[in-house]
């Protein structure tokens, strides 16, 4: 027996601006990762930047309409 317990859809960030800060922020957490096991330092400080990179150029995509129901997905009525 399934039961809905949100009142409304709860989204999960499914965008173009969600998904590109999540493949962003994987890309510097692998460069962090590598980088601490081989102990370099900056290559680690250099992946932390990689995913802050990811948290500009997510909200950066928001902001311009590639968010959850951003104006920029939804259709156009001619």
């Amino acid at each position: 027996m399934s039961h809905n317990i949100h009142a409304e859809p709860v989204g999960h960030g499914n965008s173009p601006a969600a998904w590109t800060l999540v493949f962003i922020m994987i890309i510097g957490a692998a460069i962090a990762s590598v980088a601490f096991c081989l102990a370099n330092a900056t290559l680690f400080w250099a992946g932390i930047a990689v995913m802050g990179l990811g948290l500009v150029v997510g909200f950066g995509m928001r902001k311009a309409g590639y968010g959850v129901n951003g104006h920029k997905l939804t259709p156009s009525r001619h």
